[in-house]
């Protein structure tokens, strides 16, 4: 049953949108990475990532990545800038061994800025952190 569950507490895993330059063409971006801050590797990385208001609701991206190595992050998506005025979740579940964990990341409206960058775990750049 419901009680017999055991949803265990995500711990060291993040997900940042970083502010960076793009050589190719010679732009300032915004990108979504996610940060495996652990000392295992995560094995069956899904993640899921749309944004909401009361009157928008953006199409639901869907990113798998077969394994994550300890101590390292990987890209999820480009981010366009319109899109900070939403609500933006990440659904974020994988497997430590044999054990599934399972976590949502918010990031209120308005809350990704150039104001609120901060210095990002494993990475040396600085952006907007959801633990």
């Amino acid at each position: 049953m419901k009680k017999d569950i055991i949803i265990p507490k995500v711990e060291n895993v993040y997900v940042a949108v970083v502010n960076e330059y793009n050589d190719i063409y010679k732009t300032q971006d915004w990108n979504a990475y996610i940060i495996n801050d652990k000392d295992v590797d995560l094995e069956m990385v899904l993640i899921v990532t749309s944004g909401y208001s009361e009157e928008k609701t953006t199409s639901i991206f869907r990113k798998k990545l077969d394994v994550l190595p300890k101590k390292s992050y990987a890209k999820i998506e480009l981010m366009q800038e319109d899109l900070f005025a939403l609500n933006n979740t990440f659904k974020v579940t994988f497997f430590e061994g044999n054990t599934m964990y399972d976590k949502t990341f918010l990031f209120r409206k308005n809350t990704i800025n150039l104001k609120a960058l901060q210095p990002i775990p494993l990475m040396k750049a600085k952006g907007v952190l959801v633990k």
